[in-house]
Order: structure tokens, then C-alpha cells, then sequence
């Protein structure tokens, strides 16, 4: 099923073990592979037309990034989704977008705020019509101001390695919850950036991706 996508990117140059991991890892997030999925790396290598190695090395590195789990005396398979874990996830993406907003606050420029508007005016749009990848989208591009203006990229790699296991709990319980709460709370977040109020500012950050986290944790109870 990866094999037409497979052959599309490599001609963009990107190598094997990097486009099967990224097609992997999008996959597990989308559900496309479920959560407790078994992987046979021969089966994977057979889908994507290449040798086994690349798939392997792939697996390996999802398995690091806790998206992958292996089994004693089982096949590698998609790790299930686990409340406990997505709770922890959520408690360090809240600490880390909320520095990032503290230090950006003085940064940020009249076209940063504006762009903010319209993340946050997009992410309505895509609730209201009941889709979840835009509306993860345009949430990330809300956040993404206050990343942008950091530069900061440590923040950014450790957001990076984290994010998707909040990415796939917010997909698995999309259909289920209410959130335009965010919305409202990006409203607020945006009041206090307009007033150049760090401290306020990084408090209703954590406070948005907290809430979110509690939310979608509560329906996997």
C-alpha cells in the first residue's frame, strides 16, 4: 500500500531509511496502521519494493520514539495507545510550548499576532467541518509562531520526538470530544501577546495544551 507514495518521493533524493521511516511514522499517526498492529519488516519491505534493511532501520527508529514495541517472543508491532504515557507526553509538550511562548512574547511582531488570528480562525473552520488533520494543522501553525520567533531548536526536537504520540490520541478521540475550548483559549493567548505579556502569555499556553491533554485522556479511560 506505501509502494506508489514510496516511488513518488524517491525521486524527490530522499533515501530509503528516511522516507520509509516518515511514511511509517505518518501512517501510525493516522491510524492508518492501528495502535497494537503487528509489523513484519519482510511484509513492509515487499509493500515498499526494497530490501528489508531500510525497514528495519525505520522500525528501529520509531521504536526509540516510543511509536513502535516490540514483543518478547512476538513481531514488532504499532505501540497501543496508553493513557498513562499520553498523559506524561502532554505535561512535557505543555513545559515546552509554554517556554518557548515566554521567550517569544518580546519577539513577536503586529504580522506574527495576525498570523496567529488566522491559524486560530482556520482551526474554527476545520472543527466546525469536522476535520481533524486540518484542524491539527492549523493548530501547530498557532504554535508555531512562538517557535518561529524562538529559533530555538533544541525545543524544537524535543517537541518533535514527542508530539506525534499527542498527535495520535488527538486523532483516536477526535469523533468523541468537544474542542472548541482551544479556540477560545488561543483567543485569550492572543489578547496577552497583543499586551506583550510573557509571563501571562506562557501560563494560558500550558493551561491550552493541559486542558487538551486532560480532555482527550479522560475518553481513553
Amino acid at each position: 500500500m506505501f509502494l506508489f507514495y514510496f516511488l513518488y518521493k524517491y525521486f524527490t533524493n530522499l533515501s530509503f531509511r528516511d522516507e520509509v521511516y516518515q511514511t511509517l511514522k505518518k501512517a501510525i499517526i493516522m491510524l492508518k496502521l492501528e495502535p497494537g498492529q503487528r509489523l513484519n519488516d519482510k511484509e513492509l519491505a515487499e509493500d515498499f519494493g526494497i530490501s528489508r534493511t531500510p525497514v528495519r532501520e525505520a522500525l528501529k527508529r520509531l521504536e526509540d520514539e516510543g511509536l513502535v514495541e516490540s514483543v518478547p517472543g512476538s513481531a514488532t508491532r504499532v505501540t497501543p495507545l496508553k493513557p498513562e504515557e499520553a498523559k506524561h507526553a502532554f505535561i512535557v509538550v505543555a513545559a515546552l510550548h509554554s517556554l518557548a511562548a515566554r521567550l517569544a512574547v518580546p519577539l513577536l511582531k503586529d504580522s506574527d499576532i495576525k498570523m496567529m488570528e488566522v491559524s486560530n480562525n482556520n482551526l474554527k473552520v476545520s472543527l466546525e467541518q469536522n476535520d481533524i488533520i486540518q484542524a491539527i494543522q492549523a493548530d501547530e501553525s498557532f504554535h508555531d509562531v512562538f517557535l518561529n520567533a524562538v529559533g530555538n531548536s533544541e525545543i524544537r526536537l524535543a517537541l518533535a520526538r514527542i508530539v506525534p504520540k499527542v498527535h495520535r490520541l488527538e486523532i483516536s478521540q477526535f469523533g468523541s470530544i468537544k474542542a472548541f475550548k482551544s479556540v477560545e483559549q488561543h483567543n485569550q493567548i492572543i489578547v496577552a501577546c497583543q499586551k506583550r505579556d510573557s509571563k501571562e502569555t506562557s501560563r494560558l499556553v500550558e493551561e491550552n495544551w493541559l486542558s487538551l491533554g486532560e480532555l482527550l485522556i479522560k475518553q481513553t479511560d
